[in-house]
Parts: C-alpha cells; structure tokens; sequence
C-alpha cells in the first residue's frame, strides 16, 4: 500500500505535476492521448500502466519535453512548461535501454549531467560519490558500462537521473531487460530510493505486478484515457471497469443479466441460467448486461455456510505451483473459470472430472460494464 498524504508531505522535496485537457496526435486526426486531466502531488510515486499504444509513454515523453502536446497545458510547480526545452525542465530521466556512454567510466556517465550545469570539480565528485554509494555501486566508479551486468548498468542509469538533484524523475520501462528475479529487486530498490528521497517519481510500464509493488497511485491507461485512478489496493479490490479488472491481476468472467437491484447489491442471471448475488459496480438498472468479476483466490472449494453464492462445476485441470494449486474449472458455463487452492501440503483429493461445489461472497463478486 502506498503512503499517506502525510508521509507525502512531510518527508518530500519533490516537484508538483499537473496535465490539464493535454491532448496528443501525431496525424492531426487521431488523438493517442485524450484531454488528460491529471494531478501529480510533491513526492508521490506515480506509475502509468496500460497495454501497447495505450498512450502511457506518450504522456511520459510531452511531460519530460521530447513531445510537444497537441493541446492543453502541462504543469510543473504550478508553471506552465510546453514552451520549455526538455534541458531546461530539470528533470531525471531513465531509460529501458540505459542510455549510458560506452566510452566514459561510471562517474563520467554520473558526472556528464553535472559538467553541464557547471558545477565545480569537488561538487561533482561528492555528487558522484553519493549517488553511486545510493545504488550500492560506491566501488565501480571507473569502470565502463560494458564491464558491468545489466542491473549494474541498470543502477547506473538510475544514479545519473538522481545525481543533480532533481525533484522529478521519469522512468519509462527502465526493468524491462532484466530477468525476472533481478526486475523484482530492482523494484524494491527503487521503491526505498523514493521513500528515502520524497522526489516525485512517473514511472511507465505495461507490467501490473511492477505497478503494484512500487506506487503510491496506479493511472491505468487504455485507448488515450486514464481508465482508473488508485491506490493499488483500490485497483485490484475495487475495480472501476471491465477493462481494469481484466488488467490488473488475474480475474474470472461471468456474462449475465441484471434481473434486480437492492442498495448496493444485485441479482445477475448469468448464461446458463444460474442466479449469482453480486456487488453492484458498474450497472444501473434491470435488464442491463453485465459482465461479473471475481478474484480466483476469492473463490473456496470448501466454502462458508454464510456465503452468497454456492455453485457446482467440473474440475477441468490441475496445476501444482508450489505455494498453490492452479484449479482450471467449468463455473457457470465459463470452462476456463479458474480457483487458487492453498498449498497446506494436502491436495483436498482433488482429481480432473471431479464435480465439486465452489463458493464465493457477493461483495467479492463485481457486477462491472458488459465487456464480451
């Protein structure tokens, strides 16, 4: 979970954003980005997730100066800045491919972004000195990029973007060469360098699990439009749209109709006839399709005599993955209906063919926009 607006602002040096009515094309006829709206606090820890052309790192590159918006102004510490050039923005930037000299040692690279703001020579060295001891690099000062692994590159790359002090940093995909255990530690470290140092972090990245795991606030992009606005937790409990819920983590579908509606509840008949109590999400009145959204680890096998819905399916499939084991079941008409068993070191004699009961609370089943 992210931090509170409190811990924002009391341990924070980082600039404020703000994207108002920015629009993007680059034919004059269709916009990639559409009137974004978007408020970005002092230190927040912000990430931009959404699919292939779905207008994140076109956002990126117009707030860090190296795409002029079509419309609409873009903001920094309350200043209008279209009109500045990207050099002037004062803003750390890192890249997925690195983007270092080949031809110049570690402190070089770290020291390039200082010569030209033209610090003196013992400025610089301490400069240099702090941010690599910040990335655990302290003692690869002269060497080059190509002596060095991919995530040492990648620390690198980080600490040049830090090095002058920024108070905004941009990340567009910067882990997405890693493999996968050293992208999980590298987001940790990157998460404690922004708790550690209050800048204001953007970070671009397809990846929900990266999204996740770092921000404070998660913007999920799609077609040009921030689809939904939160905290992560918000995100992957509470879900806003049927494309949010089918992004972020995993997630069973169930198509169906709305036959009635009780305070914040209702009543879906789905495909096969089946009648399911679900949280009323996205719908609004009787009669309306609907697509319903449940977690599998929300799904029991052996569920509460309290729960809402009971049905029965066939188990399709099993998957053995160490902590859990993967149920591929057919729900509701729905044969890739998924449920996560927690490894207890049993398997509940579980067997393909098997019919068994699954149940589910109607406040983890999310009536959402019908999306086929």
């Amino acid at each position: 979970m992210g931090k509170t607006d409190g811990d924002n602002m009391a341990n924070n040096r980082g600039a404020s954003v703000k994207y108002e009515n920015v629009q993007k094309s680059y034919d004059g006829e269709s916009l990639v980005v559409k009137k974004l709206n978007l408020d970005i606090p002092p230190g927040e820890f912000l990430t931009m997730l959404g699919p292939s052309g779905s207008g994140k790192t076109t956002c990126l590159m117009m707030l860090a100066g190296f795409e002029p918006a079509t419309g609409g102004e873009i903001y920094l510490n309350e200043r209008p800045i279209n009109n500045v050039p990207p050099h002037k923005r004062g803003i750390g930037m890192v890249f997925q491919n690195y983007a270092l000299f080949p031809h110049m040692t570690v402190a070089e690279n770290l020291a390039f972004p200082l010569q030209l703001r033209n610090m003196s020579k013992s400025e610089q060295e301490e400069k240099v000195k702090n941010a690599l001891d910040m990335v655990q690099l302290g003692k690869f000062g002269n060497r080059r990029p190509g002596q060095l692994s991919g995530g040492q590159q990648q620390r690198v790359a980080v600490a040049r973007a830090l090095v002058f002090d920024p108070e905004l940093v941009l990340m567009d995909e910067p882990l997405g060469a890693l493999d996968k255990q050293l992208r999980e530690q590298m987001q940790y470290e990157i998460k404690h360098i922004h708790d550690n140092l209050g800048v204001t972090f953007v970070y671009v990245t397809h990846d929900q699990t990266e999204a996740l795991t770092m921000s404070d606030r998660v913007a999920v992009f799609n077609d040009g439009i921030v689809q939904q606005l939160s905290a992560p937790d918000v995100l992957y409990e509470s879900p806003g749209n049927s494309f949010v819920a089918q992004f972020i983590g995993e997630n069973n579908t169930l198509h169906g109709i709305v036959t009635s509606i009780e305070g914040n509840e209702c009543t879906v008949r789905v495909e096969d006839g089946t009648t399911l109590i679900a949280e009323k999400v996205n719908v609004a009145s009787e009669g309306d399709r609907t697509t319903l959204s449940l977690r599998p680890e929300r799904v029991e096998l052996i569920a509460a005599d309290a729960v809402e819905n009971k049905v029965t399916g066939r188990v399709e499939e099993l998957i053995y993955l160490g902590d859990h084991i993967r149920v591929r079941m057919n729900v509701c008409g729905n044969d890739e209906f998924i449920v996560k068993v927690r490894n207890r070191g049993e398997r509940w004699d579980l067997e393909v063919g098997q019919t068994r009961t699954v149940g589910f609370a109607a406040r983890d089943c999310k009536a959402l926009d019908y999306a086929a």
